[in-house]
């Protein structure tokens, strides 16, 4: 039976390729195997540099020249924590760290809350919003708006451009990589005219679409691992710390915090001088309590995909293990650790080997470490920059 391309729609397979309407959104594997070079370290910073430089080298020099005397605005669309800071951020620092920031939306707003308590920065704040602010509510709602906000109800649009306007109005010109915007359906369109709205310059714009299965989000909550003391992050299976213990009682395994700045602090205060990280209230729940958010994630990266008059650059976090072999190397590949405690040697073993995860389409894959992915985003931002 043959359906018009408009009634057409669909998921086909490893290449990930979504119908919609008349564009066919694709998340293609990006090859970033090399023959040569040796194995990189993609955890020690030195190598990561060799590993950029080996890789995406002419890119790198191409965007570098660029931005010399321009700069560029990328919206970055994934679900939540699909790594959008992380590979903004690592290609900040192979390409041009004093050139380019990361500018998380949620960040400056979380920001504003301290501004309101403090009564010469709210001065300056409304000041700035009686003159910039224009939208459906009045000035007195939009900062009642902003003093009880809460994570299950957004500001206004309007609210957010102005104060985009400002914070960006701060900086040095840079290229940057907005985070947080669009955030809801409405959003998408406004962000075609995001650079008018904000009286921010006519640089290149680029959507950055990231492409990452739910399972993958599901394993980096529920594994995630908090040091209760410095608040230092790891994951139990895929970020372990340099110190693991082991408790025979209760036949389970504890990451250390390894981080000497925090043990320095203990050591000061007199605290304990090994501390568990411990899980926070809710990781145990995966992406459950979150599913709503994903699912508009995942509306607002078709819905972006299908506009038209704007480049787009597709990321994709996994690749099938079928087609791994001819397309990454095997250090590339996010590894998982499991851990045994030796009673002979009376201490943990860990094991690692190649995490393998089922994608959205039930498909056996490699989750890649965040390097590949950013490879895979230098060389498409240099192919659509005007260079």
């Amino acid at each position: 039976m043959n359906l018009p391309r408009s009634k057409l729609r669909g998921i086909f397979s490893a290449r990930k390729i979504i119908i919609l309407s008349e564009a066919i959104m694709e998340f293609p594997i990006f090859k970033t195997k090399t023959e040569g070079g040796g194995k990189f370290n993609l955890i020690d910073p030195a190598e990561l540099k060799d590993y950029f430089q080996f890789k995406a080298g002419p890119e790198i020099e191409k965007i570098r020249n660029f931005l010399k005397n321009s700069s560029f605005v990328v919206y970055l669309l994934g679900k939540k924590n699909s790594g959008k800071g992380t590979y903004s951020k690592m290609f900040a620092n192979a390409v041009a760290p004093d050139k380019i920031e990361h500018f998380s939306v949620g960040d400056m707003v979380r920001n504003i809350d301290e501004e309101l308590k403090d009564p010469e920065r709210r001065r300056d704040l409304i000041g700035f919003l009686e003159k910039n602010y224009r939208g459906r509510f009045s000035l007195d709602e939009i900062i009642a708006s902003l003093e009880n906000r809460s994570t299950q109800k957004l500001l206004p649009t309007e609210l957010i451009l102005a104060l985009t306007k400002r914070e960006l109005g701060q900086k040095a010109k840079k290229a940057i990589f907005i985070d947080g915007f669009p955030r809801e359906l409405d959003q998408v369109s406004y962000s075609l005219f995001f650079r008018d709205l904000i009286g921010y310059r006519e640089d290149p714009d680029i959507f950055v679409l990231i492409d990452l299965p739910t399972s993958v989000i599901d394993a980096r909550i529920k594994h995630r691992r908090i040091c209760p003391f410095c608040k230092t992050s790891r994951n139990f299976r895929l970020l372990p710390t340099s110190k693991i213990s082991y408790d025979k009682g209760k036949n389970e395994f504890y990451l250390m915090c390894d981080s000497a700045d925090c043990l320095a602090s203990r050591d000061f205060l007199g605290g304990d001088k090994e501390v568990a990280l411990v899980q926070k209230e809710g990781d145990a729940l995966g992406t459950e309590p979150i599913k709503d958010r994903l699912a508009l994630d995942k509306k607002l990266i078709e819905m972006a995909f299908s506009l038209y008059g704007i480049p787009k650059v597709l990321l994709r976090n996994t690749v099938p293990v079928k087609d791994a072999p001819e397309s990454i190397n095997e250090y590339e590949i996010t590894p998982q650790y499991d851990y045994i405690w030796d009673d002979k040697k009376n201490k943990v073993i860990v094991k690692e080997s190649p995490w393998v995860i089922q994608d959205d389409d039930g498909i056996d894959s490699y989750s890649l470490l965040p390097a590949p992915v950013t490879v895979s985003l230098i060389k498409q931002i240099a192919e659509v920059l005007p260079i």
